[in-house]
Parts: C-alpha cells; structure tokens; sequence
C-alpha cells in the first residue's frame, strides 16, 4: 500500500536491542572507517550461520500485511515471528492465520508461535527478529521504518515510500548509517512486462526519447470526511500517530481486513493516487530513463487550479514527462523519435510493433507471466548484504516525484529542484512543505 526535528519521528525513541547491539559492533569495529548494525543472523551473540531462518516481523496486519506475509509464509528460509497493529481484531486474525497457514503448510514442526504487539516498538526490541516488513499506511512509514533500521532491523517497506520529501532524505541516511538492506514494494521492477519495457527504452529502439507520459490517479486531497463514533478495538489516537488526530471513519480504517482503505486519498496520511501508483508507474519511467538517483527538475503545473492531470515535469536533459491520461488506464507511454512504447500490468505494446517483435512471424507467444520474486530479491540480499532490486534511494527518488508533484499542484505555481540538494531553487513555501510537523502522540 510517510513527519519538525532532527528525526523523521518527531521523536527520539531508543531501542535497547538496537543500542546494545551498536555499542558491540562499535568496539569491534575500530579499525574501520565506520561500523553497522547487522542483522542477528550474520552476527549476533556469536556466529550465526547464513542459511539459518532468517525471523520476520510485520508492522501493519490489515490487507496489504496479509498479503505480503503469504508471501514468505512457504519461504523455508523464513519464518514470521511477530506483528504488529492497532487493531485488537487484526492483531487476533494475524496471530491465528499465520498459525493456522504454518500448521498447514509445515505441520508445525520447527515453528515456535508467533506473537502480536500494539506497539511496534516491542516488536523491534525483540532481538530474535532479523527483518520488518511495513504495511502500515504511509504517513507511519518513515518513523517506523527509521526505528527499526536504529534497532538493527533490515526493512521490506511498502509503496509509497514517504509522503514527504524529508523522511525519505532521512530514511536513505538511516540505511547507510546502519547497513541496512532495504527494499521498497515497488514489486513492478520484478516483474517480466516491465524489466522488457525498460530494456527496450534504454536499448535506444525507440530513438530518443523526447516525451514521458505517465497516467495516475488525482493528486492528495484534505481530510473532509463526517466523523464517526471511534469502534471498540481500534486505538485511534496511534493509527493517527504524528498526523493530525483527525475524526474516525471506518472508510479510511475498516474493521474488515480484507478491504483495501482510503486512507491514501487524503495528504494527512498518504499522497493520493497521484502517489499511491505513481510510485508504481513513475517509479517505471525514472527506470527506463535510467533516473534512479535523480528526478525531473522543472515541474509546470496547469494554468487551471482544480485540474487534476496535466502536470509538466523536465529533466535535466530535456526529457518533458506529463501526468495525463491518454486513453489506456494506470500506464505509461514513451514517445521516441522512433516510435512509441505502451506499458502497464496488462499490456506491453510499440508503434511500430516491428520494435518489440522484429520478426512477428517468428513470435508465438508475446505474453510476459514472468512476476520475478520481489521478496526472494529482499531475502537472498539480506544473506548477501547486497542491495535490492529496489532500494531505499530508489524508493526514495520516485516518493520524491509523487511529493513535488502533489506539492505543484497544491501550490499551482511553476518549481524548480535540485536534485543534488534535493530542496527547492527560491521557493521557502515549498521547502517547507518537504516536511511536516508531527504531533505528539506518545
């Protein structure tokens, strides 16, 4: 399916597990330039061989926590542990279908039980866990995912990455401070279709690249939802956390774990679609472009205030990128000097279609059901201490795409970024939108 101090979180929550395990690795690592926290099962109290199961804790058990955890549920190299929510009633469906899904899949014949937290602060202070994965919604993700990389924890974090420009700053110096394997849930460069699109653009089949056109849903909106009795079993004032203790409604936190919430159409929490797949289909185009580590550094907003598509973006090379919806659903479309690429999770297409099928008659299958393993790709580098397919720069680099773009068109006025600095060329207003202040809600 994210905070003003010096720490995304508003905070300065320590973690003894994450201390003491620092303070050892310091003393032993003099000799070096600097020192990391790593993981239990590559050094802990003593050797811990690699091929060891590698323990798992999941912040956030509503849908997309669920989701991810069978994912890994017939991984045998890893074994959940622990989860995490404000939910009494997830909290209890977790604990009992993780479970249940180990009885079924293992007959319970190496697992210990898995256990449940309100507070994700005692999951990280469980020294036994080796790795969190974040589901929670993205105004939660830089605070907690800075937290477990501080309690020498490696993160799976969900999509978008933040919902401001400062904790993903934050939260890539967090990954190099304490050696953290990082991947976010940008899934889609895993993926078959996508790995093709980007081999074909950065093949230069379709010339040079001139325009960009990527289509999203609507920018971020304010909270503007009737208040509702807060239900038994929810406690409101941590689901907030350093957003604004807004009202509750049960569309943006259902009771129903299998509902996907709306909590992403509002700024207070996430970035809207505009975000919300824009770290998918954005995060597509900077790939192909081979952006990774920069971003455009004009973007143009419509003349039109309520226009909600539109938004001009330009690289440093010329390359114009528009948010716009030419005709084929959440996709994007690169227009060459030699032709044109379509892409989305359902199609792959070129105009002409001699680029991506040279000889058509030869082809007999142009499907791609290649999906890759996005968590795998996480599991094996945290054995490997490599980084992912996509890393928290990554991650960060198209957040900070969605972000602007949301602040653009908020402010409908003309930025420019530099993406070296990553902060706005004389635009204070929109340099202090780059972060938030977070409310107290400990």
């Amino acid at each position: 399916m994210s905070k003003t101090n010096d720490t995304p979180s508003g905070n300065t929550n320590k973690i003894s597990s994450g201390t003491s395990r620092r303070s050892f690795i310091k003393k032993a690592s003099v000799a070096t330039i600097g020192f990391h926290i790593v993981p239990r099962f590559v050094l802990g109290n003593g050797y811990v061989p690699p091929s060891d199961k590698i323990n798992l804790g999941i912040i956030g058990t509503g849908k997309q926590g669920n989701i991810l955890a069978k994912y890994f549920l017939e991984n045998t190299h890893v074994q959940i542990v622990a989860g995490c929510d404000v939910w009494d009633t997830k909290r209890a469906w977790f604990k009992e279908n993780i479970s249940k899904s180990y009885a079924e899949i293992r007959g319970n014949a190496d697992f210990k039980g898995v256990e449940s937290y309100l507070d994700y602060r005692e999951l990280l202070d469980r020294t036994d866990v080796d790795g969190v994965i974040i589901t929670t919604p993205d105004h939660w993700h830089g605070i907690q995912a800075i937290d477990a990389m501080n309690a020498g924890k490696d993160v799976f974090c969900e999509k978008p990455l933040t919902n401001t420009i400062q904790e993903g700053i934050d939260m890539v110096k967090a990954v190099k401070e304490n050696g953290t394997v990082f991947q976010t849930g940008s899934m889609q460069r895993s993926w078959e279709i996508f790995r093709k699109a980007k081999d074909v653009v950065s093949s230069g089949k379709l010339g040079d690249i001139m325009q960009v056109q990527v289509n999203v849903g609507d920018p971020a909106r304010n909270y503007d939802l009737p208040s509702q009795d807060i239900p038994d079993g929810v406690d409101w004032n941590r689901w907030c956390g350093p957003a604004p203790l807004t009202g509750y409604h049960d569309t943006i936190a259902p009771r129903i774990v299998d509902t996907y919430p709306d909590w992403r159409f509002f700024k207070e929490f996430g970035g809207g679609i505009l975000a919300d797949w824009g770290a998918h289909m954005f995060d597509i185009a900077q790939w192909a472009l081979d952006m990774d580590h920069t971003g455009p550094v004009k973007y143009v907003p419509p003349k039109d205030r309520n226009a909600r598509r539109g938004l001009k973006m330009y690289y440093e090379n010329g390359i114009e990128m528009i948010h716009h919806d030419f005709g084929r659903g959440w996709a994007v479309r690169f227009i060459g000097t030699h032709g044109i690429l379509d892409v989305s999770r359902g199609f792959l297409e070129t105009m002409p279609d001699t680029i991506l099928n040279p000889d058509p008659e030869k082809v007999t299958d142009c499907g791609f059901d290649d999906y890759g393993n996005h968590y795998q790709d996480w599991i094996s580098c945290m054995k490997t201490r490599k980084q992912p397919i996509c890393d928290v720069e990554i991650g960060h680099r198209s957040a900070t795409v969605c972000n602007i773009a949301n602040i653009a068109y908020e402010l409908g006025e003309l930025l420019h970024w530099d993406p070296v600095k990553e902060e706005f060329k004389n635009n204070p207003e929109a340099n202090r939108m780059k972060k938030r202040k977070n409310r107290d809600y400990n």
